[in-house]
């Protein structure tokens, strides 16, 4: 594998480079990495169906990259001279045979090696259209190697999944394809390895004997925004639930890997997902936010914001357990939402409390608690008790706190992470084929019987009925 100082010449193509996602993510880590001289030998073309040219795509660039944040100079340095644009029409035969040629030409001028990227920023229902032109066109047969790049949703539930990855391996070896969750990318995320493996005091006690339960959030503030179509289509279990969440949730209960590998990496979180156990509708609530109020502001509801009644799910809680050895018996309660009081994303371990009370049945102290917050503000907290100065005997939790800011720094986005191990050819950070069935097994059954939508206020924490998910075993979420 190569090091971080020997990316490959390579052309990086993005399929609907004119879209939300390139804007956003993309265009912006793209420029930055570009800026720091880490893609010297990188050319990128877009792809879309708009008639574009070179110049229409690199002045609408560099109007993006102002609007994401990036300084301009760092297209003036990078893009001018290294973005190109092709269009392919209306995705015929002969449109994918002149973007083959135009490919081939950009390898010839750059001196580029055959080595190629295809960067799938399309809605779902382009993966498979897309990627058997690419593949009747010969172009995923360079002189180098080749990557596909997709994001998520992959499919809609496990059949649809299936067939997807059926069509892609028709062209595609699995070690060629790279899906894409922008979650695993994030430095908090990937600090979970190091904090577990490598700390004793933490991996001796991670358990059920020491474990009561485990919570993961995922909270938004914003609404569906740019996304009506898409997000009416396949709701918050699918959008966030299938990718996001399961897969924190496989980076928590994983065992250690025989090795510090890609591929033993992921066959851990694969048995993660073989272990659990599908959930139950009854274990399962969906919410739907009305208007309400953020930061101050109101906001409409969902039906208002997307002009039409709906029972699309807008946030889902759940509970789900892991039957193995290491977690029979540990409910993982999951939690997301649109709409909701504020932006966070955090795991929450809750230990067992001391099974002594030493000072009497009035003076029991609170379990420790581990929360490893994600965003914003990335960092661990372990909340612990102490006493309390003077008499009579009380308790008084304190916490321990460390901030990824205030020892580094700013870090790096998520998306300039994971397209450094694209280019690089280190999938440790992308999913794999049966990671992603052994996922929408587990909700499965929820996609066949969904479970009532209940109301929610937009800036709350979701319905009520969510509280009642744990309070009926005596827990509650933790306080955000």
């Amino acid at each position: 594998m190569a090091t971080r100082a020997e990316i490959p010449p390579h052309l990086f193509v993005v399929f609907g480079a004119t879209g939300d996602l390139m804007r956003r993510k993309l265009l912006p880590a793209l420029a930055q990495l570009g800026s720091r001289g880490a893609l010297r030998q990188s050319v990128v073309l877009g792809v879309g169906r708009s008639g574009w040219d070179d110049a229409r795509f690199r002045t609408w660039a560099r109007e993006a990259l102002k609007a994401a944040g990036p300084k301009a100079e760092a297209l003036s340095r990078w893009g001018e001279t290294c973005l190109f644009f092709q269009s392919v029409g209306q995705g015929r035969p002969e449109d994918y045979r002149a973007l083959r040629a135009r490919v081939e030409a950009l390898e010839r001028e750059f001196e580029i090696p055959g080595n190629r990227v295809f960067y799938f920023a399309l809605p779902p229902h382009a993966f498979a259209p897309t990627v058997e032109e690419v593949g009747r066109s010969g172009l995923h047969r360079g002189r180098g190697w080749a990557r596909l790049v997709i994001e998520k949703p992959f499919g809609l539930d496990l059949s649809s999944a299936r067939e997807l990855n059926a069509r892609i391996h028709a062209y595609f070896d699995e070690r060629q394809v790279y899906r894409i969750d922008h979650y695993l990318g994030k430095e908090t995320v990937q600090n979970l390895f190091t904090f577990r493996f490598t700390n004793p005091i933490f991996e001796s006690v991670w358990n059920r004997d020491r474990i009561d339960h485990v919570q993961i959030t995922v909270a938004e503030t914003i609404g569906v925004e740019g996304r009506r179509d898409y997000f009416d289509h396949v709701g918050a279990l699918r959008d966030m639930v299938q990718n996001h969440l399961t897969q924190l949730l496989t980076l928590v209960a994983m065992e250690p890997p025989a090795a510090f590998e890609p591929e033993a990496i992921r066959n851990e979180k694969v048995k993660v997902l073989r272990s659990a156990v599908p959930v139950r509708r009854e274990d399962a609530i969906f919410g739907l936010y009305e208007r309400g109020r953020i930061e101050g502001a109101e906001v409409p509801g969902y039906g208002e914001e997307i002009g039409a009644p709906s029972r699309t799910e807008t946030f889902v809680a759940l509970r789900l357990e892991v039957a193995n050895s290491r977690w029979q018996g540990v409910p993982f309660y999951l939690r997301t939402g649109k709409r909701m009081e504020r932006p966070l994303s955090q795991v929450v371990v809750r230990f067992r409390a001391a099974p002594v009370v030493l000072f009497g049945p009035g003076c029991r102290a609170e379990s420790n608690v581990l929360v490893i917050t994600i965003q914003p503000d990335e960092g661990f907290d372990l909340y612990f008790s102490v006493k309390s100065p003077g008499q009579p005997i009380r308790f008084t939790t304190e916490r321990l706190h460390f901030r990824y800011a205030e020892a580094f720094g700013p870090l790096p986005e998520a998306y300039e992470t994971l397209l450094m191990d694209i280019l690089l050819g280190d999938p440790s950070l992308f999913v794999r084929s049966d990671e992603v069935e052994e996922a929408w097994r587990l909700y499965a059954p929820l996609l066949v019987d969904r479970p009532e939508v209940y109301p929610y206020r937009a800036g709350t924490w979701g319905p009520q009925e969510a509280d009642a998910l744990l309070g009926r075993e005596g827990r509650s979420w933790f306080p955000a």
